[in-house]
């Protein structure tokens, strides 16, 4: 049997990693500005995080949301204390699109209604509805299309007013990233997400922010959406929660009501998923890892900034893009081929930086150093 071939591939194999540094198999070291899509949060193969799966793995790895698990509930008050949102309530999963999907979901149900408001450059994963809110219709197949999905200029406050003066009555939801990841690092303005939760509020529509990518305290904030001084009914969450290990989520706001067999999941809040998601917080915690994605991101941003030929860099703490023109479109090859970078990339120039939270500034400086060198 062969391997799907959806990916297009670099020809590297990892075999071995620590914090912001990853070694192939010619023991060729190189520093992860990337982690996997945002995955690598507190470091790859933190030792708090390692002690804190394998004593978890050496008592119970895995059993179903049919008994008790404690962890799940020691996940919810640590989350609620670190990101402030002490009453809301916990469903875990294991995906951003399982994440988004579930919510989407959960708004139906409140509301009875199905159109839900997407925006230009969205991504919000695979899954079917998922795919139906992304901006992308080379990745939606025929069977997810629908005609329930309303898709409108990100940060156009005046479309949004238009369509919900129109509509508002059927609008379930308004899903929306704080700052687009595959859209090339374009952050929703405060107003605007203050306009999406005023409307919300009068048309009695569900705000949800989806924190797959730019949550869990990426850009110095829990979730990039508490830039806007309001709260969403709804934040999805997933890539940085497990530093690696499948869990994701979404928080939900108290005025929700659950009933049993609203929402399901057989994997989702695992004892290994719970164990990996606990040390992850624990380790941002005691760290105090948001100020420093605040301090590095801050000063990375600066110092892009200085070069002449970038034509724009976008961002908040962890969470940047580099735009370059055309003339520079090697430079996200030679980065990783050259001076052996991993960085991630939007379309169509964009350089995208998503390392660990606890990115020091010599690796800022390393990355700085190979990139003047390129953009000369």
């Amino acid at each position: 049997m062969n391997l799907f071939d959806v990916y297009p591939l670099n020809d590297i194999e990892i075999t071995k990693a620590s914090f912001s540094n990853v070694w192939d198999a010619n023991e060729q070291k190189y520093l992860d500005l990337y982690g996997g899509h945002a995955v690598i949060s507190i470091g790859h193969t933190n030792p708090h995080y390692v002690s804190r799966l394998t004593d978890q793995l050496n008592k119970v790895g895995f059993y179903s949301n049919s008994v008790k698990i404690p962890l799940q509930v020691q996940l919810a008050e640590k989350l609620g204390q670190v990101s402030g949102k002490k009453d809301f309530q916990l469903f875990l999963v294991n995906s951003g699109a399982e994440a988004n999907e579930n919510a989407l979901k959960l708004a139906s149900f409140y509301n009875g209604r199905k159109k839900v408001i997407a925006f230009t450059g969205a991504f919000h994963g695979r899954t079917s509805l998922a795919v139906a809110v992304t901006d992308n219709p080379k990745i939606v197949a025929p069977v997810n299309q629908t005609e329930n999905v309303i898709f409108l200029p990100f940060n156009n406050e005046v479309a949004l007013e238009e369509t919900f003066k129109a509509q508002g009555n059927e609008i379930s939801a308004v899903i929306i990233e704080g700052i687009q990841g595959v859209g090339g690092i374009k952050e929703a303005s405060k107003s605007f997400l203050q306009k999406i939760r005023a409307l919300c509020d009068e048309y009695n529509s569900v705000y949800i922010a989806d924190s797959v990518q730019c949550g869990y305290g990426r850009t110095g904030l829990f979730y990039s959406h508490d830039y806007s001084g309001v709260e969403a009914d709804v934040y999805t969450m997933a890539k940085g929660m497990g530093n690696g290990f499948p869990v994701a989520g979404i928080s939900i706001a108290p005025k929700f009501k659950p009933w049993h067999g609203e929402l399901g999941t057989t994997f989702g809040g695992n004892h290994l998923a719970c164990a990996a998601a606990l040390a992850v917080l624990e380790v941002m915690e005691r760290d105090n890892l948001m100020k420093n994605a605040e301090e590095i991101g801050n000063y990375l941003i600066a110092e892009l900034r200085k070069f002449e030929q970038v034509v724009e860099v976008r961002g908040r703490g962890l969470m940047i893009g580099i735009e370059l023109p055309e003339s520079l479109a090697h430079v996200k090859k030679d980065l990783l081929f050259k001076h052996h970078i991993f960085t991630g990339e939007a379309k169509p120039n964009v350089i995208r930086l998503l390392p660990a939270l606890n990115l020091t500034q010599a690796h800022a400086d390393e990355f700085l150093t190979a990139f003047r060198k390129l953009v000369k």
